[in-house]
């Protein structure tokens, strides 16, 4: 059974940092892309990070430079490090995997960037 579980989401300053995780399984995580979306209220779901088995990766405009997506297939567990946050990086952030059969999400983390 596919299941991708986000952690380390909380609230924080602006400017300050924060590193998600998500922890995979039921999958050959090695061959597989992930990306992380988020979402917040009254905006639609957003692709912020991917990176395909490759190390290939993409981000969103908004959060170049200050964003970085990693992974580490020993550990099966994709990571997002958040730099320099800002009030507008407030939302729900999602793990997501495109396998070829189905597209599998995680129950999401929260993520509070407020003074």
């Amino acid at each position: 059974q596919v299941q991708l579980v986000e952690s380390g989401g909380g609230l924080v300053q602006p400017g300050g940092s924060l590193r998600l995780s998500c922890v995979a399984s039921g999958f050959t995580f090695s061959n597989a892309a992930m990306i992380w979306y988020r979402q917040a209220p009254g905006k639609s779901r957003e692709l912020v990070a991917l990176i395909f088995s490759n190390g290939h990766t993409n981000y969103a405009d908004s959060v170049k430079g200050r964003f970085t997506i990693s992974r580490d297939n020993a550990k099966k567990t994709v990571y997002l490090q958040m730099n320099s946050l800002k009030p507008d990086d407030t939302a729900v952030y999602i793990c997501n995997t495109p396998l070829a059969a189905n597209t599998y999400w995680g129950q999401g983390t929260q993520v509070t960037v407020s003074s």
